[in-house]
């Protein structure tokens, strides 16, 4: 079963449980529906039902946090329904699609065909491209080519793994493997101040750059433990 929550005007979160919650985010665009991530494969028909009920006219595109099985899950069955472009960071493509290792891990792993995902437009400096209404940002450390999405009009970031979140507090995500890079890609959270925050496996941080100078000294004090 998967549970529905509006987040804000544009934007609706459905959620599974695995041992964790796993979130995918419905966007609402002038032009029909961006899908951001793509949970577990036994999401798929809840995703597309929900978005035929939606009634906001059709998917356009799917993009990528990072390509993780628990993110890509629902791909290749959503696409037998809509035939519509996968994006991701270039720099995440290779190990999606089983060429590059992902770090700490013990084996290739193919989550995607290849060639089926292209890389998200960025300019000359590798500043990312506004795609639909969501601005991306690459924010390593969790995977080598994570990317969080931000909604400027309604202020709510879709940061995939970049955290997790408890009780509405700031979480340091699960299996990173490098979070000292995961720590400095968290600053995007106080560059843009959002007022809202939504991950992967926790619930909604509201004003999470309140909370970053704490989240910050105490992943860092942990790090120096190791």
């Amino acid at each position: 079963m998967m549970k529905v929550k509006r987040v804000s005007e544009h934007i609706w979160s459905l959620k599974t449980w695995m041992l964790v919650p796993i979130h995918v985010w419905i966007v609402v665009e002038e032009d029909g529906i961006t899908l951001v991530d793509a949970g577990m494969p036994m999401m798929a028909k809840g995703i597309m039902k929900f978005m035929k009920q939606l009634d906001a006219g059709p998917l356009q595109r799917i993009l990528l946090t990072h390509g993780h099985v628990d993110h890509v899950g629902a791909v290749k069955a959503i696409l037998t329904e809509n035939e519509v472009p996968v994006h991701a960071h270039r720099i995440e493509i290779p190990y999606l699609e089983g060429d590059l290792l992902y770090p700490k891990r013990k084996k290739l792993e193919q989550n995607l065909p290849k060639q089926l995902t292209q890389p998200l437009l960025e300019d000359e400096v590798g500043k990312l491209n506004t795609i639909g209404g969501l601005i991306p940002f690459l924010t390593p450390g969790h995977s080598p080519g994570h990317v969080v999405y931000y909604h400027e009009k309604d202020q709510v970031l879709l940061a995939g793994d970049l955290f997790n979140s408890k009780k509405g507090k700031l979480r340091p995500p699960m299996f990173t493997a490098k979070m000292d890079e995961a720590l400095k890609s968290s600053n995007i959270v106080r560059e843009l101040k959002p007022l809202r925050l939504e991950v992967c496996h926790g619930n909604t941080v509201f004003h999470p750059a309140d909370q970053l100078d704490e989240y910050v000294e105490k992943v860092e004090k942990k790090l120096g433990a190791i």
